[in-house]
């Protein structure tokens, strides 16, 4: 099969240069729709189901919120994991499934029992499903304020984040929802601005209402009610009751019941009105002060890199549409993380690649030769990343930066390297250059040469990563994509070894052909030559010492520290700061303000610092009310401070901001970690 192979490709070139085209054509349109991440995402395909509780105490969320979902959602098929959280104003219930799980049917099983549920659980309670994403799901913080110049912001600033928690709520959130990508956007902190009504017992006794007719009347009186249909004049009216109120003053004059005077008891003769916030179980931070912070949540598969440009365009354009004075400003963009990691690995890879040439230049003597296997490398990555279109594989540092240039042109070498040698050889034979005929019969039958034990060489370096395709869970996701990735690029260098390269040769190997070794070669052979004599002289004087270095080695091995996977440095890092459980939401968020002005007065490395408190408003991930999620954003490594004449490293710099903070605030312990890896 391999020489009808070679015989086909020779004798139609230049159909196989076409092809070459196609594949080059297909690769990059595959390339730039390549979804590309830092790093794989080892979500299990899940569904959250997150309700929202804020009159119970968590022994009683178990029992009548948490434990209905949990008995009505058992059994779901595909289901392999089930666990579930209740805790002060949440209920959240997480169910795994099986990998290769439609995720959008596991969704809708889920929605079927949910809408089981509903009439088990207490009233007034709407459990929700999370959105549409994986852990590694927000991409995009942002923060929403006032600029300083700012002449209409509310004078304090409980007051502003209430203002811009409606701003953000109702000119923000939908606008940025419509970006292609966004499953959902999450907002932690500020004040949803509520109408609270303080009635007083003495008065409400002395009229003969209690607290329940109160509330009864007031929802009667505050909403809107349909009148149907009337015609008047040929013309059809519909008739109905405005009564949704706007302003407190308006609540003040609804009537509750009238006596037998004229005027009838209304709220402001029981209650007062005053402008509150509902209960909150989130807040965040940033830079020492309370704020107002905004996630964009990207769709489960997308590719954060251009999601997380487009969310930053789309901002752009909503900035416009915002009120005089306020402003959005990035705390936290992946796609500046995924530059970095990706332009790390191009340059990697461009490095390696130019290496291989520079070698094999060195190693065949022959430029075109170089140039020729070189090519297997470039186009071998697009036969890839074709293949990874088509197997929904992302490119990341894992799957792209495992690829090895030297097992890919393993075939390639032995097929131009034999070319090169046979045509040397009938050149000095026939004593002149080869005609394109000759040419062309000569790489054939060095190709035939050698087409089989190439092919069975890259055969055996590509079986060695089957055993990888077994892993399960998270190993299968981190290293299974590993694995597919280099087989398919050796796939295609393979493929390309056995129809381009003879071709290329062909075309390009004319003219004088030298069959010798070059300098480079005969040095080493000079030096190789005496130490083979004395090696197969003193066999065992040369076998004896490279057991025991084997030996040596095994147990060196033994000994040897070990990691799931190299830690990938994400440039910014995050302080877990957690306090004890009983630490109340305001008490947590003075202490956090503390600890933020002390990180920037303490270390002029940092750019920038917000935290995000408690749960947000989409409770994906739920913390106590005084824990913070403190991400420290920092400047370029070159501005940082000297230890000992050299620039301090990222581990050392959050120890010390780790140090900073048990000494000046204590009374909470601070975890450090990166943005990505908390979400791992």
């Amino acid at each position: 099969m391999l020489n009808r192979l070679l015989e086909f490709s020779l004798r139609q070139r230049v159909f196989v240069l076409l092809a070459t085209v196609v594949l080059v054509g297909i690769g990059v349109y595959s390339a730039l729709r390549l979804p590309l991440d830092a790093v794989p995402d080892i979500t299990n395909p899940q569904v959250q189901i997150n309700t929202a509780i804020a009159a119970l105490a968590p022994e009683e969320i178990e029992k009548q919120v948490t434990f209905p979902i949990e008995s009505v959602m058992s059994g779901i098929p595909g289901m392999v994991e089930f666990r579930s959280l209740s805790k002060s104003g949440l209920s959240q219930v997480t169910m795994i499934f099986e990998n290769g799980t439609d995720l959008y049917r596991a969704r809708q099983l889920v929605t079927e029992r949910l809408q089981q549920a509903a009439e088990d659980l207490p009233p007034g309670l709407t459990p929700k499903l999370a959105p549409i994403a994986t852990g590694l799901g927000e991409i995009f913080y942002y923060a929403v304020d006032y600029r300083a110049d700012a002449t209409n912001k509310p004078a304090t600033r409980r007051e502003q984040l209430m203002a811009l928690k409606l701003i953000h709520d109702y000119q923000i959130k939908p606008l940025l929802r419509q970006t292609r990508g966004v499953a959902e956007v999450n907002v932690s902190g500020g004040y949803d601005k509520v109408f609270v009504i303080q009635p007083d017992p003495e008065r409400l006794r002395s009229v003969g209402l209690t607290l329940t007719e109160l509330a009864d009347k007031l929802s009667e009186n505050t909403r809107n009610a349909g009148g149907g249909l009337v015609e008047i004049g040929g013309e059809q009216v519909t008739l109905r009751a405005n009564s949704r109120v706007t302003r407190a003053e308006e609540l003040l004059q609804i009537p509750l019941k009238f006596g037998g005077g004229v005027k009838p008891i209304l709220v402001g003769d029981v209650a007062e009105v005053v402008i509150g916030s509902s209960y909150r179980t989130g807040a965040s931070t940033e830079n020492g002060e309370e704020s107002l912070i905004g996630a964009a949540i990207m769709t489960a598969g997308e590719n954060s890199r251009l999601v997380s440009r487009a969310v930053s365009a789309k901002l752009a354009e909503i900035q416009e549409k915002l009120p005089f004075g306020v402003e959005i400003h990035t705390l936290y963009n992946r796609s500046e993380l995924v530059d970095r990691t990706i332009k790390t690995v191009e340059k990697n890879l461009t490095e390696g690649a130019l290496l291989v040439v520079v070698v094999l230049f060195l190693l065949l003597g022959n430029l075109r030769g170089a140039l020729i296997v070189g090519l297997a490398i470039p186009l071998s990555m697009l036969f890839a990343m074709t293949g990874m279109i088509a197997l929904h594989i992302p490119g990341n540092l894992m799957s792209l930066g495992a690829i090895d240039f030297g097992l890919i042109i393993d075939g390639a070498v032995v097929m131009v390297e034999n070319i090169l040698r046979h045509l040397g050889e009938k050149q000095h034979k026939l004593g002149r250059r080869l005609t394109t005929t000759e040419r062309a019969h000569e790489v054939l039958v060095s190709a035939r040469e050698v087409a089989t034990p190439m092919f069975f060489g890259v055969l055996i370096i590509t079986v060695v990563y089957v055993p990888i395709l077994a892993l399960q869970g998270i190993e299968g996701k981190m290293f299974k994509p590993m694995a597919i990735v280099v087989m398919l690029a050796l796939g295609g260098a393979l493929a390309l070894a056995a129809t381009l390269m003879p071709v290329l040769c062909s075309y390009f190997l004319g003219g004088n052909i030298q069959e010798k070794d070059n300098w480079l070669m005969r040095q080493a052979k000079r030096l190789y030559a005496p130490l083979l004599e004395f090696g197969l002289r003193r066999r065992w004087l040369v076998a004896l010492p490279m057991v025991v270095a084997f030996a040596g080695s095994l147990w060196v091995f033994s000994r040897l520290g070990a990691e799931f996977i190299p830690k990938l440095d994400e440039g910014d890092g995050i302080l877990q700061l957690i306090k004890s459980q009983s630490t109340g939401l305001q008490t947590g968020l003075e202490i956090q303000k503390r600890s933020e002005k002390v990180l920037l007065a303490e270390f002029p490395e940092i750019r920038t610092i917000f935290s995000r408190m408690g749960a947000a408003e989409i409770a994906t991930d739920p913390m106590d009310p005084g824990d913070a999620d403190t991400y420290v954003m920092l400047k370029p490594r070159a501005t940082w401070r000297k230890v000992d004449g050299q620039t301090i490293t990222k581990d050392k710099l959050m120890e010390a901001m780790q140090a900073v903070l048990a000494r000046k605030v204590p009374g909470q312990a601070a975890l450090i970690n990166q943005p990505i890896a908390m979400r791992f």
